[in-house]
């Protein structure tokens, strides 16, 4: 049995006495199976205290048979899934069953209810995923080393009048070219519009002393990375100038905190962390940072741990995160400077590795 298994086991018996795994990415994570879709519900892993389940149809029954460690279920139009469940149920002895109620539609809730009582799994695959062991670390590395490339090459096709949209497609293409995919659809924005965190790229042209915010990642054999860029074209203001420095600063004191930490032995809260690049930017007379400082990465692009100042948790080794700061006004724009940190025993270690000075074009 494989050690993801085996930790999700172990909690068993003590406020559930089995585990629904429905998402997409905590499939992966416990099979190395990577054939179901994410778009419709396909598959479902079962865990109890005596085995390991797979529930799927036909068109995925020879694959999923061969999944190491699982029994293959099938379902079918004449036996769905809340009827493969109850047999099992009673094989089993399964009273109470944990669900991923963040994930699980309230159809599919309702379907389980009438078979067993069901309780939250407190996120903990998720907890479990947080911390990542040296090939997930490989592959989020690999994941950056790309991104790093994907924006030396986009930095050569900002030209004056080109769209937002097309600045996109060319992320998007390029990484499609080099065999894998995005892990999100690239945030490109320019001037007032990069205010706006999460934008979608339309059709705005490019004018000189616009800013332009790039915000892309890369999905690797499963594992994400992400990063977010902002270049001036032609000529950056003063203003601009001051917003980006302070940016920038504010990513280098809460990077110089953790590090510190790990040398002082202390805990690392992931709410002090945001604390201190948040005061830094108010301290110059910015607005407070409109989302959270950072956010774990791996199988999806967004997972624990979070940087912000609701965070109860605390940072540890082996966790990979991103370090965010931006500061952002409406009908002038924003700045935003994204890396990501895998947190090692010397302190926070840089992964991604393109140009984060003030870049003018």
């Amino acid at each position: 049995m494989n050690r993801r298994l085996q930790e999700v086991k172990n909690s068993l018996g003590k406020t559930f006495d089995a585990i629904l795994v429905s998402s997409i990415p905590n499939i992966i994570y416990l099979t190395n199976f990577n054939g179901f879709s994410d778009k419709e519900r396909e598959a479902y892993l079962l865990l109890t205290k005596n085995a390991h389940y797979v529930f799927t149809d036909g068109r995925y029954a020879e694959v999923a048979s061969k999944i190491k460690g699982f029994k293959l279920v099938r379902t079918s139009p004449n036996r769905n899934f809340g009827q493969a469940l109850k047999g099992i149920v009673g094989k089993e002895k399964i009273k109470k069953l944990a669900i991923d109620e963040r994930d699980i539609k309230v159809s599919e809730t309702l379907q389980i209810k009438k078979v067993v009582k069901t309780c939250p799994d407190k996120n903990l695959i998720e907890k479990l995923r947080a911390t990542k062991d040296t090939t997930e670390i490989k592959n989020i590395q690999a994941a950056c080393r790309l991104g790093d490339q994907v924006f030396e090459y986009i930095l050569s096709e900002i030209k004056l009048g080109i769209t937002e949209k097309e600045i996109a497609n060319k992320i998007e293409i390029f990484i499609l070219q080099k065999g894998t995919q995005i892990s999100f659809k690239p945030v490109v924005a320019f001037a007032a519009n990069s205010s706006s965190p999460h934008h979608v790229a339309g059709n705005t042209k490019l004018k000189k002393n616009n800013i332009v915010l790039l915000d892309f990642g890369v999905k690797l054999n499963n594992y994400c990375s992400d990063m977010t860029r902002v270049v001036f074209f032609k000529k950056a203001t003063d203003k601009q100038k001051k917003i980006y420095q302070t940016v920038l600063e504010a990513q280098l004191k809460a990077v110089e905190f953790i590090k510190l930490s790990i040398i002082n032995h202390r805990p690392i809260n992931a709410s002090e962390v945001d604390k201190i690049a948040r005061e830094y930017i108010k301290s110059q007379d910015f607005p407070s940072i409109p989302h959270s400082l950072g956010h774990g990465i791996g199988l999806d692009v967004h997972e624990k741990p979070s940087l912000s100042p609701k965070s109860k948790g605390e940072l540890k080794q082996g966790m990979v995160f991103s370090i965010e700061p931006g500061i952002y006004f409406p009908d002038f724009g924003g700045i935003r400077i994204e890396d990501l940190f895998l947190l090692t025993q010397k302190g926070p270690q840089k992964m991604t590795s393109a140009n984060n000075k003030l870049i003018e074009l």
